[in-house]
């Protein structure tokens, strides 16, 4: 074994060995575009409701409590069956108040699901998104076929405007949540559901899964990136372009052993892999994780994804293809030049 192979071998172990990195927080109490504020604002608005719910029962309780004992009426006794002078008009406006509450609260809920059942304006971007044991695949549409490409869990849109969002379930019911940017939509075998997200701000925004699908719900997650407009027409370029040729007689053994290993499930366009169950891997190195959104995408975690992928994630659709460590390192030198 080469020096070259050893290092990828003992990254492989050290990446099998640590626990896997997690995805960021999702956050759901601020929006950061015009789906999720309307939203944001009624939960905001629905918990402060609560909790002066809470406060006024507390309150209530406590004086109740406290009045009782400063009649004397400590003790457990016995008190016959009689109805109190005030005790209905206590009810008449508990529940008269109620009412009020959750009547505004129901309206207020009807015109946040009226404003974010469509997009303001139409939608230039649309975007086929597959749910499937335990990953997204993103296929971004256009009229022109050859503007047509397929990427996973790293979606990008152009910050400021609607972006459609076609939902397919390729085998369970899975659910496309973007907290910070929409609510949840189902994805579900057989049809085909449609939602809308937009961001405001640039940046990155976790997404997950939110309808258990198996064994490794909790590692189904993405990442929509929000880009100005210029930076996303430029990455849409970029991803229509071929997988970059290898250079060197590493990478071009690399490259056969993809092909060979790899390439009735993952694709590469521009060389003979040209699956289509598993990941587009065109522009691998473009994305900032791997597996799902479980894992960093970087070199010791890639080879030992190659290496055994059911210790990281079990009953991943990846079998073990038991690579020896110098199809280790020479696959993943080829693929850290998939950028």
């Amino acid at each position: 074994m080469n020096s070259s192979s050893l290092s990828l071998a003992c990254a492989a172990i050290l990446a099998l060995t640590l626990p896997a990195t997690a995805a960021p927080p999702l956050g759901y109490l601020r929006g950061f575009g015009p789906k999720s504020d309307p939203v944001v604002q009624l939960t905001w608005g629905l918990l402060a409701l609560s909790t002066l719910v809470v406060v006024v029962v507390t309150a209530l309780v406590v004086i109740g409590t406290l009045l009782r004992r400063a009649r004397g009426g400590g003790g457990i006794a016995r008190a016959p069956v009689e109805r109190g002078g005030s005790g209905l008009r206590w009810i008449s406006v508990g529940l008269g108040i109620s009412c009020v509450a959750l009547l505004l609260s129901l309206v207020w809920t009807m015109v946040v699901l009226a404003a974010v059942n469509a997009p303001p304006r139409p939608a230039r971007v649309t975007i086929e998104i597959t749910a499937q044991q335990w990953w997204f695949k993103a296929r971004y549409l256009s009229p022109d076929p050859s503007r047509v490409f397929t990427t996973a869990d790293e979606i990008h849109i152009p910050v400021g405007e609607p972006v459609r969002i076609r939902l397919i379930g390729a085998d369970v019911i899975h659910s496309f949540w973007v907290p910070a940017l929409s609510g949840k939509m189902d994805a579900i075998p057989g049809q085909i559901n449609e939602t809308w997200i937009e961001a405001d701000h640039t940046g990155r925004y976790g997404g997950e899964c939110s309808e258990y699908c198996g064994v490794q719900h909790a590692h189904m997650g993405l990442v929509v990136v929000a880009d100005p407009a210029a930076q996303f027409q430029q990455w849409w370029d970029g991803q229509l372009r071929p997988a970059n040729s290898p250079q060197s007689a590493q990478t071009v053994a690399g490259e056969r052993d993809f092909e060979f290993h790899c390439g009735a499930c993952h694709s590469a366009r521009g060389t003979a892999a040209g699956g289509t169950v598993a990941p587009d891997l065109t522009h691998l190195m473009s994305r900032g994780t791997l597996a799902g959104g479980m894992l960093a995408n970087n070199i010791g975690n890639l080879a030992g994804w190659l290496a055994n992928p059911q210790s990281l994630k079990p009953g991943t659709n990846m079998p073990n293809l038991y690579l020896s460590g110098q199809e280790i390192a020479s696959v993943t030198a080829y693929l850290q030049t998939l950028q």
